[in-house]
């Protein structure tokens, strides 16, 4: 299957939590970083998850907000280091690439908050993702 979701990160199940409908999914990344995801409760039973399940996390660009340092004091749990490796403008939006550990990361975010936020290549920042927000795929 092709897939328009060019952010495909590959790890390794480390814990699975099930709610009544929704379960939290903890993956440690190929390159040691630790994401979270929330799905449904269904979906883990449909993809067998386990601990050691095999996955790629996927996150749409426009899901991955930039920030130039960890933030503290707010609900959003994955906060990935990296490099901004690239970056494409247009008038209104721009592609912004980040290399974090064990892959890459892509954020379309607005022009205004790439010159806002002074990113160039090699500015460091921190992608945020909403748990809500990874989708994940076995291997």
């Amino acid at each position: 299957m092709s897939l328009s979701i060019r952010n495909q990160i590959p790890g390794t199940v480390i814990a699975v939590t099930t709610g009544e409908v929704m379960a939290a999914v903890k993956v440690r990344l190929d390159g040691g970083q630790e994401i979270t995801a929330a799905i449904t409760r269904e979906s883990v039973k449909d993809l067998d998850l386990a601990t050691g399940t095999a996955v790629r996390a996927l996150v749409k660009s426009t899901e991955v907000s930039l920030a130039t340092a960890a933030v503290q004091g707010i609900s959003i749990r994955n906060q990935l280091p990296g490099t901004v490796s690239d970056i494409t403008t247009g008038a209104a939006m721009a592609s912004v690439k980040v290399t974090v550990a064990g892959g890459a990361l892509t954020a379309a975010i607005t022009t205004d908050a790439v010159n806002d936020l002074g990113l160039v290549a090699g500015s460091p920042v921190v992608a945020l993702i909403k748990s809500t927000e990874v989708s994940l795929a076995t291997r």
